[in-house]
């Protein structure tokens, strides 16, 4: 004890020795206690793994057991009931077992785990059973089913069977209870939400107009899958022929039958692929532009919240990525499906053994490089991350290279780069070596399984059971039965998902504009003149009555017609919210816009946007002609009446000399031309319209003075005919203007003309103070 003192505390000794002895004793028992059954259970965790190996071993001591129990006198000639009987036995120990040893793995004790014993125990009684039943011979199967082989041949029908039940036919059951629980009860079947119904009702809406040309696609099909699948059937009966050395005019004919069908499918199918591809084309077309029309119509707030990438990757990926799957997928499920009907009717119609075994080994071909290829997804998905961190660094180089020019970093960007390569570059080699084991797997479980039916086939062969042309026709046939399969199990998802994904493109179409409804007023005469009455506005869709929210607040104004208004204010003041009402891309929250003394609403929206043209700070070109860009909206204008506009906005003489005057491509956002010109063919895009509501909103603040002059004076001719609201941060040009309204932090501070304000010495003085000592030195 003085040896280990010092690694106890120095208080230690002192509660020990306060301990009775009785406590000291039952402490040290309880210790031992939990040791022992802390090592009993870490021996019984390590004996649950030998667990299933020593359930192989007794069953394989019960099966040999009841051979030698078979060949006594007594059982002897009761091959059946010693057949069931040791079935039975085999079932009642390995139960037993499973559910009494304290040692054994939990999903062994599970319904599954017992439904395994099951069929490993009783399958061959059953099979056998129903062989004698249906008069066909049973010997074999009497007096060899406790072989090894046969015995053996057992645990691999149980593992197919339990990979069969538990991918496949357990959730089929599921599906099918909760529908029948759904029948027999009021409550609708809990399952996972899936829309795939709804999406795929929608799609036949579009595809019912095309109905009799998918209803010959159809029996296009059909006809070249026969005409496919009879091929081998026949290459079969020639083998059969040389083998017996028959006529030679039989092999001639099978030929000829044979290179005539091949031609007739190859035929069919061309005029299917053509028929089915032009009427999902059709299809994708239509789909395609109601979308783009229903995002068009929607309100300008919808836009605001939407990301304008992901609008664009509804309308054109998405409904590519549908109507590719529907095209391509789709068309491949159909062929396949087909095929494989005739294929599983052709390799039963040759042995039903052989498919049996067949379809036996698919789901163990399925399963292997599944468990293989997860290793490869994981990869391949940070292969994608790699490279999107790759991309990243391009696009911000590419995006940024004035700045990256500026500081020379040419070199560094670059070593930048090549690091994210050198990461790609190493999963690359991981993804390739998990790619190749993942093939090398697919590969091995294929030949494993045709060696399987060759030897099967062989066997049946010689046992006189099928013919040798027989087996080389299901030999074919298998060849294409795996392949068929795996196509229908492979892309029927990605169409299935390629339809679920739909559902976004159709809540697009089912989506109703937050818009007022359309008026009706379209009068001929016009005269433009504008009321705001006691006018309230948020951008805040979810709380549009709280003060802090309000971007106008109360605001009372009014813009007379053949008048130039100016609206003026510091940023954020409420200037341009005044303009998107007037457009109505905005409906106010309180208050009345009137226009000739009716509200806004009542007029028409095309009648109403024919007569108010904008001019905005940010005008925005697209990317066609300069003339194009001008009769934007206002296709049927002639060339005398766009020149007109153009010399009245300063344009036309540097239109002219451009490469192709008017037919110059204005570049993306108007990219080819300077931010002046761009705004002066703006202004002519207006100009050509003659609208009777004239809004400029800082429109000529990239215009040299000659420009701006031109245009304002081009602006005093114009307002003989029309009202002209003008918004500009220049005092030079509001004061122009006949009536000045001051707007500040959403409400109208004062109003009145240039000199008429200047006398107030308020807020609008204060600025044209401040804007003329911009520059001055104190």
């Amino acid at each position: 004890m003085s040896e280990h003192a010092h690694w106890l505390p120095q208080q230690e000794p002192t509660k020990r020795a306060r301990l009775p002895a009785a406590g000291r004793t039952s402490s040290v028992c309880f210790s031992k206690t939990c040791f022992f059954l802390g090592d009993n259970l870490c021996s019984m965790q390590k004996m649950s793994y030998f667990f299933p190996l020593f359930v192989v071993s007794l069953d394989v001591c019960v099966v040999h057991a009841i051979r030698l129990a078979h060949l006594s006198p007594l059982l002897l000639s009761h091959p059946f009931i010693t057949l069931w009987g040791g079935g039975l036995i085999r079932a009642a120990l390995l139960l037993l077992l499973t559910l009494t040893y304290p040692g054994n793995l939990p999903w062994m004790s599970s319904v599954k785990g017992i439904q395994s014993l099951g069929v490993l125990c009783l399958h061959f009684p059953v099979y056998t059973t129903v062989l004698w039943v249906l008069g066909q011979p049973t010997m074999e199967q009497l007096w060899g089913w406790h072989s090894w082989e046969r015995v053996l041949q057992g645990y691999v029908v149980t593992l197919v069977a339990w990979l069969y039940w538990s991918r496949y036919v357990s959730n089929i059951l599921s599906s099918w209870g909760r529908k029948i629980l759904a029948l027999f009860s009021n409550k609708p079947s809990e399952k996972p939400k899936d829309n795939t119904g709804a999406s795929l009702k929608r799609l036949m809406g579009y595809m019912k107009p095309y109905l009799n040309r998918f209803v010959f696609v159809l029996l296009l099909v059909v006809l070249s899958s026969y005409g496919e699948m009879a091929v081998p059937q026949y290459t079969g009966r020639v083998a059969d022929w040389i083998i017996n050395e028959e006529a030679p005019d039989a092999f001639t004919e099978a030929i000829t039958v044979m290179t005539v069908m091949t031609i007739a499918s190859a035929l069919l199918e061309f005029v299917c692929d053509l028929t089915y591809n032009i009427t999902m084309s059709c299809i994708h077309t239509s789909v395609q532009g109601a979308v783009f029309q229903t995002v068009l119509k929607q309100e300008i707030a919808f836009f605001d919240e939407s990301k304008t990438g992901e609008l664009v990757s509804r309308i054109t990926t998405d409904t590519n990525d549908m109507s590719e799957a529907l095209s391509e997928k789709l068309s491949l499920v159909m062929w396949y499906t087909a095929r494989f009907g005739f294929l599983l009717f052709f390799m039963v119609s040759q042995s039903w053994k052989m498919t049996l075994l067949t379809c036996m080994g698919l789901p163990i071909i399925w399963v292997i490089p599944e468990l293989t290829g997860h290793f490869h997804q994981t990869i391949a998905a940070k292969v994608q991350d790699s490279l999107a961190k790759a991309n990243q660094v391009a696009t911000e180089t590419f995006s940024c290279i004035k700045t990256v020019r500026s500081f020379a970093n040419e070199d560094g960007e670059t070593e930048r780069y090549r690091r994210r390569l050198e990461d790609t570059y190493a999963l690359n080699k991981k993804e390739a070596a998990a790619y190749a084991a993942s093939t090398w797997a697919s590969s091995m479980t294929t030949l494993a399984l045709k060696v399987c039916i060759l030897y099967y086939g062989g066997t049946l062969v010689t046992r006189g059971a099928v013919s040798s042309g027989d087996l080389v026709s299901f030999v074919l046939y298998e060849l294409q039965f795996a392949s068929a399969v795996e196509a229908v199990m492979r892309y029927y998802p990605e169409v299935k998902k390629a339809i679920g994904a739909s559902e976004k493109i159709f809540e697009y179409l089912d989506r109703i504009p937050q818009v007022p409804q359309e008026g009706s007023l379209a009068p001929e005469n016009l005269r433009g003149h504008i009321e705001f009455k006691n006018v309230k506005f948020s951008y805040n869709k979810n709380d549009k009555t709280e003060e802090n929210n309000l971007v106008l607040k109360d605001v009372s104004l009014e813009v007379k017609p053949r008048q130039i208004t100016a609206l003026v204010g510091l940023n954020r003041s409420g200037k341009s919210t005044c303009v998107k009402l007037l457009e109505r891309f905005y409906q106010p929250n309180a208050g009345k816009i009137l226009l000739d003394g009716e509200p806004l609403q009542n007029y028409k929206d095309q009648y109403l946007h024919d007569k108010i043209a904008v001019v905005s700070q940010d005008c925005v070109l697209f990317a066609r002609s300069v003339r194009e860009n001008i009769k934007y909206g206002f296709e049927n204008a002639s060339d005398e009446e766009m020149h007109r506009a153009a010399k009245l906005a300063s344009a036309h003489d540097f239109i002219m000399d451009l490469s192709k005057g008017y037919d110059t491509d204005a570049g993306e956002k108007g990219g080819q031309v300077s931010g002046g010109q761009k705004q002066r063919i703006a202004i002519a895009r207006a100009f050509i319209r003659r609208p009777k509501i004239l809004i400029l909103d800082n429109a000529t603040s990239d215009l040299d003075t000659e420009n701006e002059y031109q245009v304002h004076q081009a602006l005093l001719e114009q307002a003989k005919d029309c009202s002209v609201l003008l918004i500009s941060n220049k005092m030079s040009v509001v004061e122009k203007a006949n009536h000045i309204i001051v707007l500040h932090e959403g409400t109208v501070k004062e109003e009145g003309s240039h000199d008429e304000l200047l006398k107030k010495k308020g807020f609008y003085a204060e600025m044209v103070e401040k804007q003329n000592k911009g520059f001055h030195r104190q």
